[in-house]
């Protein structure tokens, strides 16, 4: 679905980029399948991938012209919303509550961001050794998987933490690269689509075992456990070297 909603969006707004200036014509349509699509993902629910989808349309809209007084004037209301429902879940609110503070509910709430500490401060310099983690056996939650990066910072310490995050950086920089360069606006926008969603993800998983974000079910590229996840990743930088090798020198 984030796939094809970037490739849709960047359709929709390359046909007519005169049109990605009027709010009414050009940005309302995009903007009610941004809405159905965050519905269904609220009633399935799955708040996070609610949540990097609209980051993700949210920059794509913006990157393809929406003026910023559009959205100053949209956001307010939608960010109030989006609060209201997160409300909505006792769960979530104590994850908000705990989320600077994970030591005063270690044994609930906060179980998993206290873990995760343990696990990043286990790890000092140079780590324990690869395979050599502690926590990954009935501590961390989801070890293979949300918290891959935890048991990998345990690992290898600060210098493997600062070698994924380089490399991180440098894949996020080529892909705005390649943007920048592509021969037209339909590939700018695709490659600013999965840059982002590959960016976002990055962020907000390394935001959330570093307890600086609330818990919620975010992998990490390339890393976290999921075979369907990866194939979609590797697909789509598939396409950004594709639009990489038409795109200007």
């Amino acid at each position: 679905m984030k796939i094809a909603l970037i490739i849709f969006l960047a359709d929709r707004f390359s046909r007519d980029p005169k049109k990605n200036k009027q709010f009414i014509k050009g940005i309302c349509p995009q903007l009610v399948v941004v809405g159905i699509i965050a519905l269904l993902l609220y009633k399935e629910p799955h708040y996070s991938a609610l949540g990097i989808t609209c980051m993700v349309a949210a920059i794509m809209i913006f990157t393809a012209g929406m003026k910023l007084s559009q959205i100053l004037a949209i956001g307010p209301p939608v960010l109030a919303v989006g609060i209201y429902y997160l409300l909505q879940e006792p769960y979530r609110v104590k994850r908000l509550q705990y989320v600077f503070k994970p030591w005063e509910d270690m044994l609930d709430s906060g179980w998993q961001a206290m873990q995760s500490l343990y696990a990043i401060g286990t790890g000092g310099l140079f780590g324990v050794g690869l395979g050599n983690s502690t926590q990954k056996y009935m501590y961390i939650p989801e070890p293979h998987n949300d918290f891959i990066f935890s048991i990998w910072a345990e690992e290898t310490g600060f210098v493997g933490v600062m070698l994924v995050c380089v490399l991180f950086a440098i894949l996020i920089w080529r892909g705005i690269t390649i943007a920048i360069k592509a021969p037209d606006m339909f590939g700018t926008l695709t490659a600013i689509g999965i840059t982002s969603l590959i960016a976002v993800q990055v962020i907000l998983n390394i935001a959330i075992v570093s307890a600086t974000f609330p818990v919620t079910g975010i992998p990490l590229p390339f890393f976290s456990y999921g075979g369907t996840a990866l194939v979609i990743l590797l697909a789509s930088c598939g396409v950004l070297m594709n639009i990489s090798r038409n795109g200007t020198k």
